[in-house]
């Protein structure tokens, strides 16, 4: 079976942006989640919207596993940002990622510690150079860094909740599917990468910026794959 490069958003409007950078789209219906089969830049490529949230997020991610030959995942969409040098529309690339709300600290394990698998799961090395090395070839200025995602199954809106996630795992964006695709692409050994372009910041008000910048958020996102799925 032939492989191919897997491309997972949560949203609409995220997969959206990334169907049109695809060419010779086939769409297909896989327990009632909408696939779709076509080329970017001429490489095979499947794009599925997983739907929001951690269990949504983990359910499509294996069943994409078990149906394709499946040589990476790229999980893409929007974020809210945490650090304080992102604004909208710029990106993070999640070398590291991380469950915010995974709590067994009565058993004496750090927050976010899940049993015999850890804390921490990490995008693929080489993904991980790849996308550094877009980022060098970027011709706008676009203003992306490498560094952690917090999931969890809540749309961040507090400030002090935006605080505690920064201050306690470092984290530089926070959203709702990351580190699940991530931990059953760990447990299945497959290489993954997660892009987010930040669409808000948690504020007590950013669900009005979220549906605001959205678009712009994952049309940025959309255009760095493009980038990054450049043959060598």
């Amino acid at each position: 079976m032939e492989s191919v490069i897997v491309i997972m958003a949560a949203m609409e409007e995220e997969a959206n942006e990334i169907a049109k950078i695809m060419e010779n789209l086939q769409k297909n219906t896989i327990y009632g989640i909408i696939v779709y089969e076509g080329f970017i830049n001429g490489l095979k490529a499947i794009l599925v919207q997983n739907g929001v949230g951690k269990v949504n997020a983990a359910r499509t991610t294996q069943m994409i596993i078990d149906k394709y030959n499946v040589e990476y995942i790229i999980n893409v969409g929007t974020a809210g940002g945490l650090n304080n040098k992102l604004a909208i529309g710029d990106i993070v690339v999640g070398e590291n990622l991380i469950q915010h709300d995974f709590d067994i600290t009565a058993f004496g394990h750090e927050k976010g510690y899940i049993t015999d698998i850890g804390k921490t799961f990490k995008s693929d090395a080489k993904l991980i150079k790849r996308a550094q090395n877009t980022i060098k070839n970027l011709k706008e200025n676009i203003n992306v860094i490498v560094g952690t995602i917090a999931s969890g199954d809540i749309f961040c809106t507090q400030i002090a909740m935006k605080e505690k996630i920064r201050d306690k795992f470092n984290a530089d964006c926070v959203e709702m599917e990351a580190a699940a695709i991530a931990q059953v692409c760990t447990l299945d050994k497959v290489p993954f990468i997660v892009i987010r372009s930040i669409s808000d910041v948690p504020n007590g008000s950013n669900e009005i910026t979220f549906e605001q910048f959205i678009k712009i958020a994952s049309k940025r996102c959309a255009e760095f794959i493009k980038q990054m799925l450049k043959k060598d």
